[in-house]
C-alpha cells in the first residue's frame, strides 16, 4: 500500500513537472512573439492580426492601433512645423517694408525741417502720419510673431489665482478700444456682478479675452456695437463677447480653434490664425472651455468660461475634455 502511495505520488509528481515545464515553454513562447511583435512595431511595420479572440491578436491590434495614432500624430507635427516655418518666413518678410519706410520718412522728416515754416509744418504732419501706419504694421507683425511663439504649449506657463472676471474684462478692453475708435465701434459692458470671482491665470486670461476682442472689431462693420457680460454659475463664470460681425459658418465653428486655421472668407483681412488658438490653450489648461453661437451675416456671440474656483477645475478638465471646440 505504501509502494502504490509512493507511486501516485511520483506520477502526481512528474505531471506537476510537465505541467510547469509547458507553462514555461508556452510563456517564452508567447513572449518572444511578442518581442518580435514589438521590434516590428519599432520599425513602423504594422502586424498581421487574425481576428481571433486571444492575446496574441489583440496585442497584434493595439500595436496597429498605436503605429497609426503615431503616424498621424507625426504628420501632424510636420505639418504644424512648416506652418511655423512659413509664419515666421512670412512675418520677416513683412516686417522689412515698415521698417524700411520708416527710416525713409525719418530721413525726408529731417529734410523737411529745412523749408519755410507753413512747408516744415505741412511736410511733418504728412511724414507723421505715414510713420504712425507704418508703425501700426510693424506692431501687428510683431504682435502675430509674438502669437506664433505662444502657440508653442511649453511657452504657456500658468498661475491661477483669484481674480475678478469684470477686471479681467475691462483690462482687456482698454488694449482693443483704440482699434474700436478708429471703426466708430461702441463696447457696451453688461451691469457689473457681485458674485463674478475666478480662478485664473490673470496675464494669460487677459490675452485671451484681448483674442475675441480683436476679432469682433476686426470682423464687425463700421459704427456697430459689441456687447460683453459676465455670467456667473455655480461651477463657472462665463466672460460673454457679442458682436454683429460677418459671422461664422457652422460647420466652422469648431475648426476656427485649430492653429492657423483661417476661413476662406477673411483670407483678405490680416492675420494668421492663431488668436482662437490660444484662446483655447489657455482656457482648456484652466479647465475652462469656449462655446461660439453664430450664424453668417448676423454675428458671433462667444462665450468664455472660467472655473469658480480651485478645487473645481479638476472636475471641469473633465467636462471641458468632452467639448469640441
Amino acid at each position: 500500500m505504501q509502494g502504490l502511495l509512493v507511486a501516485l505520488l511520483s506520477v502526481l509528481a512528474g505531471i506537476c513537472l510537465f505541467a510547469l515545464y509547458d507553462s514555461r515553454r508556452r510563456l517564452t513562447v508567447t513572449m518572444q512573439t511578442l518581442l518580435e511583435r514589438l521590434d516590428r512595431a519599432m520599425g513602423g511595420e504594422l502586424q498581421e492580426v487574425s481576428y481571433e479572440e486571444s492575446i496574441d491578436s489583440a496585442i497584434a491590434e493595439r500595436l496597429n492601433r498605436i503605429l497609426q495614432i503615431a503616424e498621424l500624430n507625426r504628420e501632424r507635427a510636420e505639418q504644424e512645423r512648416d506652418a511655423v516655418k512659413m509664419l515666421v518666413s512670412d512675418i520677416s518678410h513683412q516686417v522689412r517694408t515698415p521698417l524700411t519706410n520708416m527710416m525713409l520718412y525719418t530721413g525726408l522728416l529731417k529734410e523737411a525741417v529745412k523749408g519755410t515754416e507753413q512747408e516744415r509744418e505741412q511736410e511733418a504732419l504728412l511724414l507723421a502720419e505715414k510713420l504712425e501706419q507704418q508703425a501700426e504694421r510693424l506692431d501687428f507683425f510683431i504682435k502675430e510673431l509674438m502669437k506664433s511663439a505662444y502657440a508653442e504649449q511649453e511657452m504657456i506657463a500658468l498661475h491661477p489665482e483669484m481674480v475678478s472676471a469684470w477686471e479681467l474684462v475691462r483690462t482687456a478692453c482698454q488694449t482693443v478700444e483704440v482699434a474700436a475708435m478708429r471703426k466708430g465701434i461702441e463696447f457696451c459692458l453688461g451691469e457689473a456682478e457681485a458674485d463674478d470671482l475666478c480662478f485664473a491665470d490673470r496675464k494669460w486670461t487677459i490675452e485671451a479675452i484681448e483674442n475675441v476682442l480683436e476679432n469682433a472689431v476686426k470682423y464687425s462693420p463700421e459704427a456697430s456695437a459689441v456687447s460683453l457680460r459676465v455670467i456667473p454659475y455655480e461651477s463657472f463664470v462665463c466672460v460673454e463677447v457679442a458682436d454683429q460681425g460677418i459671422g461664422i459658418r457652422e460647420e466652422e465653428q469648431g475648426l476656427v480653434f485649430g492653429r492657423f486655421y483661417r476661413s476662406g472668407e477673411v483670407k483678405g483681412e490680416p492675420g494668421f490664425g492663431i488668436g482662437l488658438y490660444l484662446v483655447r490653450e489657455v482656457l482648456s489648461r484652466q479647465g475652462g472651455y469656449a462655446k461660439i453661437s453664430s450664424k453668417p451675416g448676423n454675428g458671433t456671440r462667444m462665450q468664455m468660461f472660467l472655473a469658480r474656483r480651485k478645487h473645481e477645475i479638476g472636475t471641469a478638465m473633465e467636462i471641458c475634455q468632452n467639448c469640441h471646440f
